[in-house]
């Protein structure tokens, strides 16, 4: 797999890179032809053991069942960046002309992309930003504003002092960097007087829960942040119950808790006060507009940076586009408002 490309080929990206953003302003697409021709769709599921992931998984393969995407077998890279790679070998070999992905550690996906680039091969990223190699669209939420609205909620709720446990996500992963950085620099700029533990977990909810386990051992926690709830939420829970900490935001023992994620479970955890909010991030949204974006690539469309028609905006990306999506931040106030996140409620 070559790691650097031929000046013949550096050309040819930055000459796809500048029609995108002379295309159709306002974030809405051109067309080059009117369909994709019957151009197969590859797609790789990230991981299947987070509640979120395993949602935006069924939405996907909703999608598909419509029988308006033309797409392969999906495959599941399981956290692994090398089988991710495998994965996509297979997929192309199998006669995909666009994937979609959703690579977990961003830093290593760089020469697989600029592979996929030679090849005329579009990519889609959902969730996750690669920090190198072209991508045709990424569909995401701000995650830097994920780590700024839950610094704003617990700052404000523990009133400027107390102690909190973040659990970090891989910081590997652009997503996880984003949250970290924007909750840290908040915190230091808003609420110096307030203490973060903030622990790395690598996405993992055993490792959070040992962490949080320390931290109370250690003395009174009075607020958590949990970065995936898809992950930390059943575990964080499980262990606060049998420390007698799931007690109601009346209660001077209740450690206030948001979470990010948006899913049924976390929905539910702040309906039963057991959780006090969430940053939503759409899963089904997710799915949606990365599927829509494959198959607009399959059909030789291009968009710009700009407002969207999905209440969303595209920006410009040093390495290709991204279209960031709402997330709302959702407590005990609005947690029954569906029109907030959609198809996510009950589901």
């Amino acid at each position: 797999m070559r790691l650097h490309r031929t000046s013949r080929t550096v050309l040819a990206l930055t000459a796809v890179a500048a029609l995108g953003l002379s295309a159709a302003a306002c974030g809405r697409s051109s067309s080059k032809s009117a369909s994709g021709g019957g151009k197969k769709i590859g797609i790789d599921f990230p991981r299947s053991d987070s509640d979120f992931w395993n949602s935006y998984a069924k939405y996907v393969n909703s999608d598909i069942s419509s029988g308006k995407i033309n797409a392969l077998p999906a495959t599941n890279s399981n956290n692994q960046t090398d089988v991710l790679v495998s994965n996509v070998t297979t997929l192309t070999g199998q006669g995909a002309k666009v994937i979609l992905m959703a690579p977990q550690d961003t830093g290593a996906i760089a020469s697989t992309l600029e592979d996929l680039a030679g090849k005329h091969i579009p990519v889609v990223s959902v969730d996750t930003r690669p920090d190198k190699g072209q991508v045709y669209m990424v569909v995401r939420a701000d995650n830097k504003a994920y780590g700024t609205k839950a610094c704003q909620f617990l700052g404000d709720k523990l009133k400027g002092t107390g102690r909190i446990v973040e659990f970090e996500g891989d910081l590997t992963s652009i997503n996880g960097r984003d949250r970290s950085q924007a909750f840290g620099d908040c915190m230091k700029q808003n609420y110096p007087n307030i203490k973060i533990e903030a622990e790395p977990t690598n996405w993992a909810g055993d490792v959070a829960a040992s962490k949080l386990q320390d931290a109370l051992n250690a003395g009174t926690v009075n607020g958590i942040y949990m970065q995936a709830g898809g992950v930390f939420l059943a575990p964080t829970l499980s262990l606060l119950k049998q420390k007698n900490l799931l007690v109601p935001p009346t209660d001077p023992k209740h450690i206030f808790i948001i979470s990010n994620d948006g899913i049924p479970a976390e929905f539910q955890a702040i309906k039963a006060g057991q959780i006090d909010a969430t940053v939503s991030q759409p899963a089904d949204l997710y799915a949606k507009y990365g599927l829509f974006y494959a198959q607009a690539a399959a059909d030789g469309k291009t968009f710009s940076p700009g407002p969207t028609d999905h209440n969303s905006t595209i920006i410009q990306l040093p390495n290709g586009l991204e279209d960031q999506l709402p997330a709302p931040l959702v407590t005990s106030a609005n947690v029954g408002d569906s029109t907030l996140w959609g198809n996510q409620v009950g589901k």
